[in-house]
C-alpha cells in the first residue's frame, strides 16, 4: 500500500441530522396552491445561506419555520407538477425575522390537482394549542426549551394520537434529546398516520444509522427517496449508511460495491446542493478509502471552507496537513 494512504486510511464518524445553534432569528412562511387557495401539505422547502442549509416539509397549514443566524438566505419551494419558486432575504441583526408567502403555480399540462387527502381537519383545538406552544418554545433560545417543547408535543399527541405534524415533531425532538427508542416509536406512529411521510422515513434512517442498524436504515431511506427523490439529506444519509457498511468489511473487493453506492449517493446530494458541507466531508472519506488522497484533500478543504467551525473542523484540518505531508513525501 502506498505510504500516502497507509498512514491516513481512517474514517471520521459523520455527525448530526442537522446542525443547530441557539439563535433567535426566524424565517417562516406559508405555501398555498394558487388555483384552489388550499394549504400545501408536505411540500419540500429548503433554506440555504450564511448559516448553512436545511430542509423541511410544510405542515397541515402549509407552514414552515427555520431558525437561522444573521446573513443572506434563499428559500426554495418545490412540488411535483408546479413551478419552482424562490425568495431571498437578508437578516441584518439578531432581531431580524422574515415571513414569506408562496403560491404554487401549475407547470403547464403536467400539473396535477393537489392531494389533500392527508389534511386532517379533525385536530382538536386543545391539541393544536399545545402544538403551537411547542413550536414557539422550540423556536426560542431559552434554557430548557427542548424539554419544555417536548412536553407540549407529548400533550398534543395524548389529546389526539393521529396528529401527524405533532407526532413527527415529537420524533425529531426526541432525537435532539438523544432518546432514540422514543424517537423511533414517535416516527413509526407518524408513518402509521401517513405512510408517505418521507421526512419521517429520513429521520428513521438517521436513527438506525446511529444504532448501526444499516440494513434497516437502507430500507427506510430508499422508501423515503422513492417518495421524495430531491432530498439532499436523504441521499447524504444513505451515502453514510453505505460507507458504514463498507467500513465493516475488511476485504477491498467485497466492500467496493458499497463504496460505489455511497459515492453515487453523495454525488446526488451534492448535485442537489453543492454547498452541503457534510457531503464534502463524506466524499473526502470515500476518496481516502479508495486511496485517492489528493482528491480527498480537495473535498476536505471544501468542507472547511463551507463549515470552518463545524464539529469535525479541527480533525479535518489535522488530516489535511497529514495528507499534504504524505503527498510531498511521495514526490521525493
Amino acid at each position: 500500500m502506498p505510504r500516502t494512504t497507509s498512514h491516513l486510511l481512517f474514517i471520521f464518524a459523520v455527525f448530526t441530522l442537522a446542525a443547530s445553534s441557539a439563535v433567535a432569528q426566524q424565517i417562516q412562511g406559508q405555501v398555498r396552491y394558487q388555483d384552489s387557495g388550499q394549504a400545501a401539505l408536505g411540500v419540500l422547502v429548503r433554506c440555504n445561506g450564511t448559516g448553512g442549509t436545511s430542509e423541511q416539509f410544510t405542515d397541515r397549514l402549509g407552514k414552515f419555520l427555520f431558525r437561522v443566524s444573521p446573513g443572506h438566505y434563499d428559500v426554495t419551494v418545490r412540488a411535483n407538477g408546479y413551478v419552482v419558486q424562490q425568495q431571498s432575504v437578508d437578516l441584518i441583526d439578531n432581531m431580524s425575522s422574515e415571513y414569506m408567502f408562496f403560491r404554487l403555480k401549475p407547470e403547464g399540462s403536467r400539473a396535477k390537482a393537489p392531494d389533500t387527502s392527508t389534511v386532517d381537519l379533525n385536530v382538536p383545538s386543545e391539541a393544536q394549542k399545545e402544538f403551537d406552544k411547542a413550536e414557539a418554545v422550540l423556536a426560542s433560545d431559552n434554557k430548557g426549551a427542548l424539554e419544555e417543547g417536548t412536553r407540549h408535543l407529548e400533550r398534543a399527541v395524548t389529546i389526539y394520537p393521529k396528529f401527524l405534524q405533532a407526532q413527527l415533531r415529537l420524533g425529531t425532538a426526541y432525537m435532539d434529546l438523544q432518546q432514540w427508542d422514543r424517537a423511533e416509536q414517535a416516527l413509526k406512529k407518524t408513518l402509521e398516520i401517513d405512510p408517505k411521510a418521507a421526512n419521517a422515513l429520513f429521520a428513521l434512517g438517521e436513527i438506525y444509522l446511529r444504532q448501526k442498524k444499516d440494513e434497516e436504515a437502507e430500507k427506510v431511506l430508499l422508501q423515503g427517496l422513492q417518495i421524495e427523490d430531491r432530498s439532499f439529506q436523504g441521499h447524504l444519509t444513505l451515502a453514510r449508511v453505505y460507507l458504514d457498511m463498507a467500513s465493516k468489511i475488511k476485504d477491498d473487493a467485497q466492500s467496493r460495491p458499497f463504496l460505489e453506492k455511497a459515492y453515487d449517493q453523495v454525488n446526488q446530494a451534492l448535485k442537489l446542493n453543492a454547498e452541503l458541507a457534510q457531503a464534502h466531508l463524506v466524499k473526502g472519506n470515500l476518496l481516502l478509502r479508495v486511496r485517492r488522497a489528493a482528491d480527498a484533500q480537495h473535498e476536505f478543504e471544501e468542507y472547511l471552507r463551507l463549515d470552518p467551525k463545524g464539529p469535525a473542523a479541527e480533525q479535518t484540518r489535522a488530516l489535511v496537513e497529514k495528507i499534504k505531508k504524505a503527498l510531498e513525501a511521495d514526490k521525493k
